[in-house]
């Protein structure tokens, strides 16, 4: 109360010691600050600047909501007010600026946000570096009402870097003229695209080459503070010629001046040098310049001391790689692990991995990189890796053989890492017929070296030796007897070990009563696995998080298209290491009960989460949503939703009256998200008709990761709504909440049906009641093309019948809608007209409902 009594004091010093208390004793939901917002009010308004500033210092100490709720309206006149002093401006934009980031939603955008912009004019030097902050954190956020400040921003940045570091002398530190000012415009320049005015385009282009000239220029100082000033300057230019990527000229000369840092005596500014670097390999325009500098950043490998560095070199030449170079940066790598620091070991396994099956023109070549890699560092190779050599050597027959013997000599060596043995097994029981002609690798000389390894390996390579076993009894009848005996032995026949156990015995049977044409079947080679992005990418990317190397990475992957086999097209929605196995049981019939969706119906009519602490209730659906739903009807697959925070994807596969749909959620933020609940909303009308049953989500999903929700779907009855899936969590202390329509609609319970013509029209003919029939004349939206839209009718469920209708140009279809209580037959006729770019479009089914929502459903697609 003492501390409250002085606010009130007309004495600067009794006010100040007031304030200082509040600010740092006083918790911000104590009873008192209602007591303090009166006199901060009072002091807000007061003509004395100095107990302004006072007033304005105590609200960015305490920075709480009720103080962001009780002044967030006024600051803002204060910042804009045109007799306002300099000091305050500067207080006022910071106040705004801590407000701004503990509460944007109480920070009122209004007609001060054009004001704001025009401070990077002022006069005063200490405002423009204030707003400058302001400015940048507000773009970031609401980039269309701040586009005015680039403009703004390079013509002050400008009149800076031009300026003799006389002309700006309280703002010069170290001979570099306002470098946290310079730094502040850089960035707020990297919340946008390069500007599209030529003359404001070249005057920012000469900024940055005058930046990087002055990098050349002898220092002015010895001392370290006038080199830090500078690279500051210069970093940030460079990062903001990265962010453009569209001036080749600036980024080579970019890339050199990093090159030159390569080597400085500075830890910290080789490590920058080579984090930026990463980003400028990814630039068609930078890359080869990158390269030049190979030599430097393979010797910073070898030769650097600290870790965190010799990390970033290894990022570097992962970046730079290309089809030129995979071969000696593979073998520098290799050359590196065998005395990497254990921490990053596993993540240079997978970089070495991923170039080497990327880059590999000869796959000999490749298969000799992944065997001398688990070689050196077998402990760090994951399963990825070892799958992935497996997957290879499978579906490429030119390199079997080669493999087959490549493996076989490496298991020579008197100590192998148990992987080699998992590789070597797998390799030898598909391929070892293919060297059994050399006496020195003789069918018996495989078993026998195999074997050698068994006692020394752990219970699933066992396993997996036994499956090689019973293989090469298949392949070398001569050493089935041999094989036999093992299969018969006490340590296999009574192993402890369910697993081995079992796999003795079965295939201990099966060599005995199964005749070889049965033997042969079962035991036939394994078939070319499906293409698919690599799981090492994958887990590497899942390593990194979000936007690093690997990002930058794929972006040049996409550019050159002529890497093996090209970029494989993945689904946006869902990585390979979480897409379920085509051998998943897609229905979920085997699966235990899944638990039903939430919470109970309540009265409303609509399922709201009651047990919630959401500060909201359900949002109304996202923008666009309607339009993605659309598209979704005739397609099970893609991506449902995306803003800057979260991406939705879809897989989904509906049987009769049973569907299963796997929902991706992925953060693409580095930030974790908290309180994850994804919602399944259904009227009381839907919830007779449809039954949805969802297994839950971790509440947590970790910046950059994925998680997966599976919905069991089963058609009850005909529906012609659609659930709702509100999506409700918390994104760096702020509440999101997203609903979109789920793409579940009556066409995905088609089973599609083959019929005669005859048969067509006889069907037809019977459903001629007029309830039975529903017909729609529209204009076409896109292009009348006869391909898509044939693909677009069997997208939507239906056969295509074709040479049914006596008109070649119409579109005639069949199928049966399968329900839990009935089945209904469908018919439809879709006849385009080019001339007036409308089609006519007849839907005759035995129940009206149907009819109604599949001719709108069909009708939105063409």
């Amino acid at each position: 109360m003492e501390a409250v009594n002085l606010l009130s004091s007309n004495r600067y010093t009794e006010k100040q010691i007031g304030y200082l208390f509040i600010s740092v004793l006083v918790n911000s939901n104590s009873e008192l600050i209602r007591l303090v917002n009166n006199a901060v009010k009072n002091d807000l308004g007061s003509r004395n600047p100095t107990f302004t500033g006072l007033a304005l210092h105590c609200i960015a100490n305490v920075g709480s909501r009720e103080m962001a709720e009780a002044f967030a309206g006024e600051i803002p006149k204060i910042l804009v007010a045109g007799d306002t002093m300099d000091s305050v401006k500067q207080s006022a934009a910071l106040c705004l600026l801590r407000l701004y980031r503990t509460s944007p939603d109480l920070v009122p955008m209004g007609d001060w946000t054009s004001r704001v912009v025009h401070l990077l004019n002022d006069q005063h030097l200490g405002v423009v570096t204030a707003a400058a902050s302001l400015i940048t954190t507000l773009a970031q956020k609401n980039p269309e009402e701040f586009k005015t400040s680039v403009s703004l921003a390079v013509s002050r940045l400008s009149r800076i870097v031009t300026s003799a570091s006389t002309d700006l002398q309280d703002y010069t530190y170290y001979f570099v003229p306002a470098p946290w000012l310079s730094v502040k415009l850089l960035r707020l320049l990297q919340c946008y695209p390069p500007p599209e005015d030529p003359a404001v385009r070249g005057r920012l282009t000469e900024c940055l080459e005058t930046i990087l000239n002055k990098a050349q220029e002898p220092p002015k100082s010895k001392k370290v503070q006038h080199s830090n000033a500078k690279n500051a300057v210069l970093f940030e230019a460079i990062s903001l010629i990265i962010h453009h990527d569209s001036e080749p000229n600036l980024l080579v000369r970019a890339c050199n001046q990093l090159g030159q840092f390569l080597q400085h005596r500075e830890t910290n500014l080789r490590y920058l040098a080579l984090e930026s670097m990463c980003t400028l390999a990814s630039s068609e325009f930078s890359h080869e310049a990158v390269k030049t500098h190979i030599e430097t950043v393979i010797n910073a490998l070898k030769t650097e001391r600290d870790v965190s560095v010799r990390q970033r070199a290894v990022d570097l030449l992962y970046a730079m790689c290309d089809r030129s170079n995979a071969q000696q940066i593979v073998a520098e790598m290799l050359s590196y692990l065998e005395t990497a620091d254990y921490s990053i070991r596993e993540e240079i396994v997978l970089k070495v991995a991923i170039l080497a099956e990327k880059y590999a023109v000869d796959y000999t070549w490749y298969v000799d990189t992944i065997l001398n890699l688990i070689r050196i560092a077998g402990d760090y190779v994951s399963e990825e890796v070892w799958y992935r050599v497996i997957q290879i050597v499978v579906n490429r027959d030119d390199v079997q053989g080669y493999a087959a013997k490549t493996v076989f000599e490496a298991l020579q060596a008197p100590a192998c890492h148990e992987n080699l043995v998992k590789v070597g097994g797998y390799i030898l029981g598909e391929f070892g017929n293919l060297i059994a002609g050399d006496p020195r690798s003789s069918p018996l000389t495989q078993f026998h070296l195999l074997h050698s390894k068994f006692h020394l390996c752990s219970v699933p390579t066992r396993a997996l030796l036994l499956s090689t076993y019973i293989k090469f009894v298949n392949l070398f009848p001569e050493v089935k007897g041999t094989i036999q005996d093992v299969l018969r032995s006490d340590s296999q026949l009574k192993n402890a070990d369910v697993e081995l156990q079992q796999r003795a015995v079965e295939y201990l049977r099966l060599s005995t009563v199964a005749s070889t044409d049965i033997l042969a079947t079962v035991l036939e080679e394994m078939p070319p696995f499906p293409e698919r992005e690599s799981s090492i990418l994958a887990k590497l990317k899942k390593k990194k998080g979000p936007s690093t190397v690997t990002d930058l990475e794929e972006a040049k992957r996409e550019r050159s298209a002529d890497v093996n086999g090209g970029p494989e097209p993945a689904p946006a929605s869902a990585s390979a290491a979480s897409t379920p196995s085509p051998s998943a049981d897609l229905l979920g019939l085997g699966a235990a009960p899944p638990v039903p969706t939430g919470p109970p119906p309540s009265s409303g009519g609509l399922l709201v989460d009651v047990f919630s602490d959401s500060p909201s209730a359900v949002a109304p659906l996202a923008p666009g949503s309607e339009d993605n739903f659309a598209r979704f009807v005739c397609k099970n697959n893609g991506v449902l939703f995306e803003n800057q925070l979260l991406q939705i994807g879809l897989k989904s596969e509906f049987r009769q009256n049973l569907g299963r749909m796997f929902i991706f959620y992925g953060n693409k933020t580095s930030t974790q998200f908290l309180s994850f609940t994804p919602t399944l909303i259904c009227s009381d009308d839907l919830q007779a008709n449809l039954s949805l049953q969802t297994k839950p989500v971790d509440p947590t999903v970790d910046g950059g990761a994925q998680v997966q929700q599976a919905v069991n779907i089963e058609c009850v009855s005909d529906f012609t709504e659609a659930p709702v899936l509100n999506i409700q969590f918390r994104y760096g202390g702020t509440f999101q909440n997203v609903s979109v329509k789920l793409p579940i609609t009556l066409n995905k319970f088609f089973q599609p049906t083959e019929m005669a013509s005859q048969d067509f029209f006889q069907r037809w003919k019977q459903l001629s009641n007029p309830q039975q029939e529903v017909q729609n004349i529209f204009k076409a939206k896109h292009p009348m093309d006869t391909e898509i839209t044939k693909a677009k009718i069997i997208g939507f469920g239906s056969a295509l019948l074709e040479e049914v209708d006596p008109n070649p140009a119409n579109f005639v279809g069949a199928g049966i809608i399968h329900t839990r209580t009935t089945q209904i037959g469908c018919l439809l006729r879709l006849e385009p007209n080019l001339q007036a770019q409308m089609y006519r479009l007849t839907l005759r089914t035995s129940r009206e409902t149907v009819s109604q929502r599949l001719c709108e459903l069909l009708s939105e697609q063409f």
